[in-house]
């Protein structure tokens, strides 16, 4: 008697969707220290789980730095819709500014493996860049709108002005923080009000 195996797959298991989901976790907030890059073994460790669990998620570490900075590319690009489901545009476009900041800083700790992702075409350059600008661009056409942003202002300047932001205040010897110079191109971002 010949007996039929379902073609379908297998359903992960609960433990090993939660393992996978520490380990992001866990990869994504060491690879923002500003120590360079981690080594597995000390993100397994922080994770709670050991080298062969992590292995079994990620067989390589450019496989768990492209899911890292594919997490980090989701979360911009969802979290724009979530803020303005919640928030007034002005607001959600601050909060995202600090969402971009987090993804950037992520980005610390892929210094050495993140270039080979992109030359490799694991990860497409031009495509998270158009991601990150339609997320960008959400938020302003919602403020416009709104009459809560300025009309005048394309997403690539705000991209370009975020990176600017980001690249002075992680430089060592500034006084200046993100927080500040963020809050500073907000209001520059706001319709001015003539009297």
């Amino acid at each position: 008697m010949i007996r039929l195996t379902s073609s379908k797959p297998r359903a992960t298991r609960a433990d090993a969707t939660r393992n996978r989901d520490q380990l992001l976790e866990v990869a994504t907030r060491v690879l923002a220290s500003p120590d360079g890059e981690p080594s597995l073994r000390a993100i397994a460790r922080e994770a709670g789980v050991g080298i062969g669990t992590l292995y079994r998620h990620f067989p390589t570490r450019e496989s768990l730095v492209e899911a890292v900075y594919r997490d980090q590319v989701g979360r911009l690009t969802n979290g724009a819709q979530d803020l303005l489901a919640s928030e007034a545009p002005a607001v959600a476009m601050r909060r995202w500014m600090d969402l971009f900041g987090d993804w950037v800083a992520t980005k610390n700790g892929m210094v050495d493996t993140l270039p080979a992702l992109i030359e490799s075409g694991a990860v497409g350059h031009a495509q998270t860049r158009a991601e990150l600008l339609n997320a960008i661009s959400a938020i302003l056409d919602a403020g416009r709108a709104a009459g809560d942003l300025r009309p005048d202002v394309t997403a690539e300047e705000i991209a370009a002005s975020l990176i600017g932001i980001f690249t002075v205040a992680h430089q060592s010897g500034h006084a200046v923080t993100a927080d500040r110079l963020l809050d500073i191109l907000l209001d520059g971002l706001r319709p001015q009000r003539h009297p």
